[in-house]
């Protein structure tokens, strides 16, 4: 009769374990994290999709794996053509920084050129497959001018300023010499901070990068003679490479930081914003891009 009661108590404990770590995992689900549980050490993965336009939630990812210490490295995958500068440097300033203390490995997949490549720039290792698009260093501004458009319906624009260049760019007037000349000026700059950037991360001179720092794209293969990749491989070569820096024996574990999550009206008020915002800019509002 005794062994029943006990049977019964470690059964009846063992189901209370089961459900508290049920509770534990369904609470991590809602209150934000994706994290893996694991057991041991591993390999960090951040994904960088699409055009760079907001920081934030990259920046948050890699500065939560910098402070794991079950991350003994990361894995950052860039799938980007570039966007904002802000953004890509405030992005590549996080790499930098977690690369000071734990390798980075990027892993380049279809194209991760302009500030795709500022970003990877700042990497321990740049992994890009043969055919990866990359390279484009430079810096781009686009306006628009629409006076043209504006006479033919009748329509007039008045601008009051103090500064003479407050409405530089605007669309209802032509563009001045002075004007050209000033904008010139913060995009040589900015330009100027993007060789200094891949200088230094690769290790390289700023006559070298300066000398294919003319928009052009490379492919992967054209970027390893170029020593601005390291090695061809894949996202599971970079992986395994990730793993081998950190000391891991065998297959390391894939370790994703946690990510906000969003209610469907958040994630549709953002989405509706962000396509705002690119607009705005491509038609004339002030954004520097690489």
């Amino acid at each position: 009769m005794k062994n029943k009661w006990l049977l019964i108590g470690v059964a009846g404990s063992l189901g209370f374990i089961v459900l508290l770590l049920m509770s534990v995992f369904i609470a991590a689900s809602f209150l934000g994290g994706d994290k893996h549980f694991v057991v041991g050490s591993g390999v960090g993965l951040v994904e960088v999709k699409g055009l760079i336009v907001d920081s934030q939630e990259i920046v948050k990812q890699l500065n939560d794996l910098r402070k794991d210490d079950s991350v003994k490295a990361v894995v950052l995958r860039i799938d980007s053509p570039g966007g904002v500068v802000g953004p890509s440097q405030e992005i590549h300033a996080e790499v930098k920084k977690l690369a000071a203390t734990k390798k980075v490995v990027v892993s380049m997949g279809s194209i991760a050129a302009s500030g795709g490549y500022y970003i990877a720039a700042a990497a321990s290792r740049i992994v890009a497959n043969p055919g990866t698009i990359t390279g484009s260093i430079g810096v781009l501004m686009r306006f628009s001018n629409l006076e043209g458009m504006m006479g033919k319906i009748g329509m007039k624009s008045f601008t009051l300023k103090a500064g003479k260049f407050k409405d530089v760019g605007s669309p209802a007037r032509p563009m001045t010499e002075q004007d050209k000349a000033m904008l010139q000026g913060v995009i040589d700059n900015t330009h100027a901070q993007f060789v200094r950037a891949v200088a230094e991360g690769r290790k390289l001179s700023e006559a070298d990068i300066r000398e294919i720092a003319d928009g052009r794209i490379f492919t992967g293969e054209q970027a390893l003679d170029l020593k601005l990749v390291d090695r061809l491989g894949t996202l599971q070569d970079a992986i395994e490479e990730a793993g081998k820096l950190a000391g891991i024996k065998g297959e390391p574990q894939l370790i994703r930081p946690p990510k906000k999550k969003k209610l469907l009206l958040d994630m549709l008020v953002e989405e509706t914003a962000a396509r705002l915002g690119v607009a705005a800019r491509q038609e004339n509002e002030f954004s520097v891009n690489y």
